[in-house]
C-alpha cells in the first residue's frame, strides 16, 4: 500500500488512464477517490520520472486557461 492507502499499482493505473486521454473527473468517479488525490499521484509520477511539474500536461494546461480567465 502507499502512503495514502491505494496501492501503487493503482495509483498509476488511474495516472496512465488520464494520460490516455481519460478526465480526470471520470477517472475519479468510478472508484470514489478526488480528483486532488488524481492530480497529486500525476504530479509525483512526472517528478520521479523527470519531466517535472509543468511539461505541459493536458489538464495541467487547461488550469493555467482557467486560471488566466478568471483573473481578467
Amino acid at each position: 500500500m502507499g502512503p495514502r492507502g491505494y496501492p501503487a499499482e493503482f495509483r498509476q493505473r488511474v495516472v496512465d488512464l488520464v494520460t490516455a486521454g481519460r478526465r480526470v473527473e471520470d477517472v475519479a468517479r468510478d472508484p470514489g477517490i478526488s480528483d486532488q488525490a488524481i492530480y497529486s499521484w500525476d504530479r509525483q509520477d512526472r517528478i520521479d520520472k523527470g519531466l517535472g511539474f509543468s511539461a505541459g500536461r493536458r489538464f495541467w494546461s487547461g488550469n493555467r486557461s482557467l486560471r488566466a480567465m478568471n483573473s481578467v
